[in-house]
């Protein structure tokens, strides 16, 4: 029986790094994330806080906040340049669900 991987932090320089990042550049995206991952009805979201296991976004949701939280693909990662490859591989996998098209590389 194998047990799920524990969360461990990035350095703090990274996650304020990651969510600044995020926020300032691809607030679509994670909209498109949290609509795939279980706030289909999201009318704005930000990230928020993220591990070596997940993505935590703030979905507004009828007006409220709302915790989303999104495993990573293929976490637990262990070194920082693995997180821009986990957070395009979601929201490629978000944007497929939701049935939109995909977007081009940046």
């Amino acid at each position: 029986m194998t047990t799920p991987a524990q969360p461990a932090r990035f350095d703090d320089a990274v996650v304020t790094g990651v969510i600044s990042h995020m926020n300032g550049d691809h607030l679509e995206d994670s909209l498109d994330i949290v609509r795939a991952y279980g706030q289909p009805d999201a009318t704005a979201a930000s990230m928020t806080d993220l591990d070596t296991v997940e993505g935590v976004w703030t979905a507004v949701v009828d007006g409220a906040d709302v915790e989303v939280r999104v495993p990573w693909p293929g976490s637990p990662l262990t070194e920082r340049p693995q997180l821009r490859v986990a957070v395009v591989e979601l929201h490629t996998a978000a944007r497929e669900k939701l049935g939109l098209p995909p977007v081009a590389p940046h």
